[in-house]
């Protein structure tokens, strides 16, 4: 049976928000795995990427992830490049029904852009066009790993929130 709800996503489509917004509807706690690593850790994600560098990021996200994906009754937020790994998307999927979360590179860019200084993979000379081409390269991991997907380009948190639980539901009854 599975009981958790795994969001999972590129930067900026509204995960951590989304998260604790359906948490709180559906009374599961809400766990965010990029805090999960950055506690485990004593840094933060920056500072992981900058001294230790994206594979032992990655290593830790494994680790992090198969602790998660044990627990029950949790709405996770995944961090963004999770379904990279076979491995984490596997073990998510023994407990948790996964949810795509999507919008247009330009609402990313957006959302992104007022959290300064806290995306590694942006620190970039033209952050528009590193999102398109990490999309490109990413959706495919996101599609192949998702039960259903939500565009949250316009909608508020509590709509994508609604429509997560409808969708979920209605997915159900199909199984």
């Amino acid at each position: 049976m599975k009981t958790n709800i795994a969001l999972i996503g590129f930067m900026g489509v509204g995960k951590t928000a989304v998260g604790k917004a359906l948490a709180e509807k559906v009374g599961r706690s809400f766990v965010e795995m990029d805090l999960l690593i950055e506690q485990r850790k004593g840094k933060s994600i920056s500072d992981i990427f900058q001294q230790d560098g994206e594979a032992a990021f990655r290593e830790l996200e494994i680790e992090v992830t198969e602790d998660i994906s044990k627990g029950k009754n949790l709405v996770i937020a995944c961090g963004g490049g999770v379904v990279l790994n076979k491995v984490n998307i596997e073990r998510l999927r023994k407990s948790a029904r996964m949810v795509y979360l999507t919008a247009s590179p330009g609402v990313i860019l957006k959302r992104v852009a007022s959290g300064e200084g806290k995306r590694p993979l942006l620190k970039v000379d033209n952050p528009s066009i590193a999102i398109c081409e990490m999309l490109s390269f990413r959706e495919p991991f996101y599609a192949r790993a998702a039960d259903i997907k939500v565009d949250t380009s316009k909608l508020g948190i509590n709509a994508v929130a609604e429509q997560i639980i409808d969708k979920l539901g209605r997915e159900k009854q199909h199984h």
